[in-house]
């Protein structure tokens, strides 16, 4: 998944009752964290946390970490040594805060978090937030917890279901995860170790979840996995559904206007799929489609099993059902035994199929995967070098998609208000921002625009009149 997010679980507008509990959540990581630490938040609202967005306030404070790359784990221990300090003047204050480590970090590390961080009170691993707040409580008693066992049960059926107002709070867009787990075992990837197995929600729990999501004005709903191409549940008719068949199912949803999916592998991308981003209006124009790499060498290397002309032929179907899709990716550089040559053929992919946006790192090996033992690791100055080539290649893409659409109408989901006044935040089918003009509708809508000038990161618009 794309790993480029940080973000604070969002804090309702709420003053809490005095006396009342306060929970300061911090997310590291992908897309799944941001979703994991919004129902984190709920199961502990219904043990009477309230959300916070001021650290010094919380009684319980958790980071829900990232394990991804070595630097996203290091921030974590960097975070854990601030709070030590923080722990001792609420102590001394007369005042107990509850510290807790959450995510894959949690899962991957487990006792060495208790050894290296002696703050930290509790780890629960991915697989077992439904017994959050049992666990927080039993830390408030004195325990240490380490929750990292793969539960048997399973977790979205014991979370509560968030509350219509919080829902409502966090804003017009949100994720539901749909599948968790990987089975591809790429030599780089330290993800089947900390998440598990491939694991697929029910057609009903997912509908379910989508129609409250609806129902509180969600407009727009990313449905999220590790894979989640390879989503196969079980359907109301007892057959096994993919995720074309699901998307069909939530587009018949009331007033869920947009639908979107991540993170997808190549080889789980099938011809039920493809049909639905031909015939369904509300899966939104935009795939992020993985390769990681344009060698078929160090594809092979990374275990991908596919080669680089396969995912272009698939780029070519994809596109060829619909024509306006736009493409990102993810790529690693400086994988063990990448050459000048291994590194020109990314490069040359990059030109083929032309990406409105990308992800891109440099590899960073993961203690327990193959990629970790491997000979031949690339000095870091040559990785740094790469790197920096790709980008520049990436961002000319990205802007010279953003160009092409200056003068052309489009549907904007508004979002929220913009920094200046008189503007509103929407989003484009291709998920770019664009700047409205507040007249043009309200938070929640979805109003025709023409772009005017696009920028590095945004696109500004004019509201089209009807006549």
């Amino acid at each position: 998944m794309n790993d480029t997010i940080t973000r604070d679980a969002p804090a309702q507008a709420v003053e809490a009752p005095a006396g009342q509990k306060k929970v300061f959540l911090k997310t590291y990581g992908c897309q799944m964290n941001v979703y994991d630490s919004q129902r984190m938040s709920d199961a502990l609202a219904a043990d009477g946390y309230q959300p916070t967005d001021v650290i010094e306030d919380a009684d319980l404070v958790l980071l829900n970490t990232c394990h991804i790359r070595e630097k996203a784990a290091e921030k974590v221990y960097s975070a854990l040594g601030r709070l030590k300090q923080l722990k001792e003047d609420r102590a001394a204050a007369g005042r107990e805060t509850i510290v807790g480590v959450a995510g894959c970090v949690a899962q991957a590390e487990g006792e060495e978090i208790i050894r290296r961080a002696p703050v930290v009170d509790l780890v629960i691993g991915p697989q077992t937030y439904h017994r959050l707040p049992q666990a927080v409580r039993r830390a408030r008693g004195g325990e240490r917890i380490i929750e990292t066992d793969y539960a048997l049960e399973d977790k979205f059926e014991h979370l509560p279901a968030p509350k219509k107002a919080s829902v409502r709070a966090r804003g017009v867009t949100a994720f539901l995860t749909v599948q968790e787990g990987c089975d591809k075992f790429c030599t780089f990837c330290v993800v089947p170790y900390t998440r598990g197995s491939e694991v697929s929600r029910p057609v009903s729990q997912i509908v379910a979840e989508a129609e409250r999501l609806a129902d509180a004005g969600i407009r727009e709903v990313t449905l999220l996995g590790q894979n989640v191409n390879a989503w196969h549940g079980e359907g109301p008719d007892g057959r096994e559904w993919g995720l074309g068949q699901l998307l069909f199912r939530l587009a018949e949803i009331p007033g869920l206007a947009r639908l979107r999916y991540t993170t997808s592998h190549p080889r789980d991308m099938d011809d039920a799929l493809i049909a639905a981003h031909r015939d369904l209006p509300s899966l939104m124009p935009y795939l992020h489609l993985p390769i990681q790499s344009g060698s078929d060498r160090i594809l092979k290397a990374m275990n991908r099993k596919h080669t680089a002309a396969d995912y272009l032929r698939l780029i070519e179907r994809i596109r060829a059902a619909r024509a306006d899709i736009a493409m990102s990716g993810d790529f690693i550089v400086g994988f063990p035994g990448e050459t000048d040559a291994d590194f020109e053929a990314t490069m040359q992919l990059i030109r083929d199929v032309g990406y409105a946006q990308a992800f891109s790192f440099k590899y960073s090996p993961r203690p327990g995967t193959p990629g970790a033992d491997m000979k031949f690791h690339v000095d870091e100055d040559v990785k740094t070098e790469r790197l920096l080539a790709l980008q520049a290649l990436i961002a000319k893409q990205q802007l010279d998609f953003a160009l092409g659409l200056v003068g052309s109408e489009m549907d904007v989901l508004i979002e929220k208000p913009g920094r200046n006044a008189g503007q509103r935040v929407g989003k484009s089918p291709w998920l770019q921002p664009v700047i409205v003009d507040e007249m043009a509708g309200e938070i929640g809508d979805i109003v025709r625009v023409r772009i005017t000038k696009a920028g590095s990161n945004s696109l500004f618009s004019e509201p089209v009149r009807a006549e």
